[in-house]
């Protein structure tokens, strides 16, 4: 009998068991659930979480001119943003936050009360689950962007706004007005819901997802770059939305390549104005 008890707590130790792997980093997640159960969190999450990965980067749009290194990679280099026009991005972010995200996270938190597992998801479903986060999120805008470029109300009533700038810099990322700010937000709320995702792997969604939208908008092209670790051109990065930003009429998709280059909106920096 003892033996047979040592052999059950020696299987439960196993690394083998499923999110061994995870298993501490979700236990510090559901330490902190009362918080993170609460209404404040998913504003003060997303928010803290996206200023977090603009600030590298405003350190370096504030270094540019003076850094030689920075230039070389900054992919329109004759347009620098200004401190005042970083503050008025970053003003924007925050009224979008408390006047329109904020209200629904209260309405989501008092109809849909979260719900955290004791044990963690398995780390290659956690990957899969993230890829395939990210392959949804990118059809949807990328037929939400196409639809609102395409119908010249749309694009004025709601997404022109996100064109006030022709050069990007990290903090372009969400500025944007409410409907733009609802509707891509739905889209990455309501996926890993879709696809009944662990609450930790939705954590880690959002988190990827924010800071390939902060890359993407970053106006730099460097070596260590996302779309530069993935091979075969397969995902487009900040080179890809940035080029969006300068023609209008080309590389609708945020992340991916593939449906750009299916549907004949695809284009480099290279390549001949469509």
């Amino acid at each position: 009998m003892n033996c047979s008890a040592g052999l059950t707590a020696a299987h439960s130790s196993s690394p083998l068991k499923p999110g061994f792997f995870l298993q501490p980093a979700w236990d510090l997640v559901r330490s902190k659930q009362d918080w993170m159960k609460s209404p404040f969190f998913p504003v003060i999450f997303s928010f803290g979480v996206y200023m977090f990965f603009c600030l590298p980067f405003i350190a370096l749009d504030l270094l540019a001119t003076r850094v030689s290194f920075l230039k070389r990679h900054k992919i329109q280099v004759q347009n620098n943003p200004s401190l005042r026009t970083m503050v008025c991005c970053v003003g924007r972010t925050l009224y979008n936050h408390l006047v329109y995200i904020f209200p629904l996270t209260v309405a989501n938190w008092y109809w849909r009360p979260v719900l955290f597992p004791d044990s963690a998801p398995e780390f290659p479903g956690v990957l899969l689950d993230i890829v395939a986060c990210l392959l949804l999120f990118d059809f949807q805008y990328f037929v939400w962007h196409l639809l609102h470029h395409k119908v010249p109300w749309l694009y004025r009533t709601f997404h022109k706004v996100h064109h006030k700038y022709t050069a990007t810099f990290a903090l372009t990322t969400e500025h944007s007005g409410a409907w733009e700010t609802l509707s891509l937000g739905f889209f990455a709320a309501v996926n890993p819901a879709i696809l009944r995702c662990h609450p930790f792997t939705k954590l880690l969604f959002f988190i990827c997802n924010i800071w390939l939208s902060v890359e993407d908008h970053s106006g730099y092209d460097f070596p260590w770059s996302t779309h530069r670790l993935v091979p075969f051109g397969l995902y487009g990065g900040a080179p890809h939305h940035d080029l969006h930003h300068m023609k209008f009429k080309t590389n609708y998709a945020p992340y991916f390549t593939h449906w750009d280059k299916l549907l004949g909106t695809y284009s480099t920096l290279t390549s001949k104005s469509r």
